[in-house]
């Protein structure tokens, strides 16, 4: 019996690739999108509330770009994550027993004392 992994992995490589090219055409969709919906908001909104000039699809995605660059790129110096704090929050909140919650919370009076 003859070991045929090499095609085992030329088969991933394939089912991997429509997925790339889907993932490619949704994020042109999606940048699409958001061109046209920050058209329409500009030019409904902006000429009329501040008297600026109405805006191409072109200026309209820049400003997508720019608002990307300047609220999401930026590093975080904050290392932890804060997915964390929150879950833990809503696990002690939804999913502890009261006695346990009161438990805690009487722990917290005698070292606070």
């Amino acid at each position: 019996m003859q070991n045929h992994s090499h095609f085992s992995g030329s088969k991933k490589v394939l089912a991997v690739i429509p997925m790339v090219i889907g993932g490619v055409i949704m994020a042109a969709i999606v940048a699409l999108l958001l061109g046209f919906v920050v058209l329409w908001l500009w030019n409904w909104l902006m000429p009329d509330i501040f008297g600026l000039t109405r805006i191409t699809f072109w200026q309209a995605w820049g400003l997508v770009v720019l608002a990307h660059i300047l609220f999401k790129s930026f590093p975080h110096h904050d290392y932890h994550n804060h997915d964390e704090h929150w879950k833990d929050k809503f696990h002690k909140k939804f999913f502890t027993k009261e006695s346990d919650a009161d438990e805690s919370e009487g722990e917290q009076t005698i070292s606070n004392s």
